[in-house]
């Protein structure tokens, strides 16, 4: 059946829909662009991880900084379109509607973007007709594509997904959206109509991967096609409107050299991770909120032989593996009645009778660290997690107390020595103040003494200076220790270059 064959002439409870929102109310223009405060000031972008270089800056420099901190205006930021963006966009309003009135949706929805803009193209040149509105051919190519983006995608949201430079996305209601661009925050261009054409985005984004957000569940995490991971929170929650915030994975998958090349670790610290990969080490990525752990963990897997049954176990799929013989498994929030769910902890003890070698942990959060510290100590080397900390230390004090926080009552010395016994590395990455990612430290777990956990570190970043324009100088510094785990990187034949890289 041909998706376009309808015509104007149905009334008006047969209109069809594409559940998207309505056109905007009052004219071409409207409200729909607030003015933006002329004294915003705009986001000095940064140029991303520079080793050395540049001019230190001067001692008075932090305490201008401080001041013109303090004097900047706190006014609400916005975004007004003007020129070229704004006229497609008040075109798109008048055409949208006509455009739904000749639209089977059903059999829209299973064309491709590309077969639906070919079948859009004699419609919409019919609908300009009607409201007598001539586009050269660069408007009618930029009308297609948002009605493309409105009817079949995520709407304004489709061209920031598409710039490879853009990391986050984050919208705070539908007059406000900022984005992350080589590691520092810039106000976006774009924006949405009212906040009934956000939620439906975000429903739209939730509904692709069997979740919900309404009244009920006004909370949910999600995923996009390409692995992104999306979180929403709408009202009452959110008092500025619905909530959308995406981590946005690159297409191209990065690697262990390509974050030596970026600035972001050693040579010599890139080998140790190679080697400790290989060579089947229990590892812990430690850091904070967006300081690559995940990226980590992928470049890492990278070492795991193809050979190796791997499970990863997640909230939200997040984890890209290359490996063929890889199965991802993730979690279930409960249903309506408040049943059904399936947690990290209910998949790791299932995942113990899948016959895995290894075990990776998209994120320890809770009493399933115990279960994963029990799949490193029975068989499952090389099992890999992430984990929110500030510092090597204070990882392993979080895993006691996530040990501690389940139903296991067993004492606080057991617990250490578990750890102790089951923890090779710990890697512990770092969002500095100037947007770069490091990996601030490669700390070897030893065993204990005591009853304390024994650690050495093998790496250390070291800060020296800032320059000028707030780039962060540094040093990756090898502490020149015989690591403790030489005897299992000997096990796979990289002892000497092991012993090379930590000296």
């Amino acid at each position: 059946m041909n998706a376009f064959g309808k015509r104007n002439g149905l009334g008006a409870g047969q209109r069809p829909s594409f559940g998207v929102a309505r056109p905007m109310k009052g004219g071409a223009g409207g409200d729909q662009f607030p003015p933006v405060p002329e004294d915003v000031p705009t986001p000095v972008e940064s140029e991303g991880p520079d080793e050395g270089g540049g001019m230190p800056a001067q001692p008075g420099a932090a305490m201008d900084r401080l001041n013109d901190r303090q004097n900047a205006s706190g006014e609400r930021a916005g975004h007004k379109a003007e020129g070229f963006e704004a006229s497609v966009h008040r075109i798109k309003e008048q055409v949208l509607p006509r455009l739904l009135e000749r639209v089977d949706p059903e059999a829209a929805a299973t064309l491709g973007k590309d077969e639906l803009a070919e079948e859009f193209r004699p419609i919409i040149s019919e609908v300009l007709a009607e409201l007598k509105i001539n586009l050269n051919r660069r408007e009618t190519f930029a009308l297609e594509k948002v009605l493309v983006d409105e009817l079949l995608g995520l709407g304004p949201l489709e061209e920031l997904l598409a710039d490879p430079a853009v990391s986050d996305i984050m919208v705070n209601g539908p007059d406000q959206t900022f984005i992350e661009r080589k590691g520092k925050l810039e106000l976006a261009k774009i924006q949405f109509r009212d906040e009934e054409h956000l939620f439906q985005i975000a429903q739209r984004i939730v509904n692709k991967v069997g979740r919900r957000v309404d009244q009920t569940t006004p909370l949910a995490d999600a995923r996009l096609q390409d692995g992104s991971r999306v979180n929403v929170i709408i009202p009452p929650l959110s008092l500025r409107g619905t909530a959308i915030s995406i981590r946005k994975f690159s297409e191209k998958p990065i690697t262990l050299d390509m974050m030596r090349g970026f600035g972001s670790m050693s040579e010599k610290m890139a080998t140790c991770l190679k080697i400790a990969g290989a060579c089947r080490m229990n590892v812990i990525i430690s850091g904070g909120t967006g300081s690559g752990k995940t990226t980590m963990l992928n470049a890492l897997s990278k070492m795991i032989d193809p050979g190796e049954r791997v499970i990863t176990i997640e909230d939200a799929a997040e984890l890209r593996l290359q490996q063929p013989h890889w199965l991802p498994l993730e979690t279930r929030p409960p249903n309506l009645e408040g049943q059904g769910a399936i947690t990290i902890r209910d998949l790791v003890i299932n995942a113990l009778r899948m016959r895995p070698d290894r075990i990776i942990l998209g994120e320890i959060r809770g009493q399933e660290c115990f279960d994963l510290l029990a799949a490193m100590n029975t068989g499952h080397d090389g099992s890999m997690a992430t984990l929110h900390s500030n510092s090597p230390r204070e990882c392993l004090a979080r895993m006691e107390n996530m040990v501690m926080m389940g139903d296991i009552k067993i004492p606080k010395e057991a617990i250490s020595r578990q750890i102790a016994d089951s923890v090779d590395l710990i890697v512990q990455v770092k969002r500095l103040r100037d947007g770069s990612r490091r990996t601030t430290n490669i700390t070897e777990v030893i065993g204990m003494e005591g009853e304390v956990i024994v650690t050495q570190e093998l790496f250390k970043f070291e800060y020296l200076d800032e320059t000028a324009d707030g780039k962060i100088i540094g040093e990756y510094r090898s502490m020149g220790l015989r690591p403790y785990t030489l005897e299992k990187a000997k096990q796979f034949g990289f002892d000497q270059p092991y012993l090379e890289s930590c000296l």
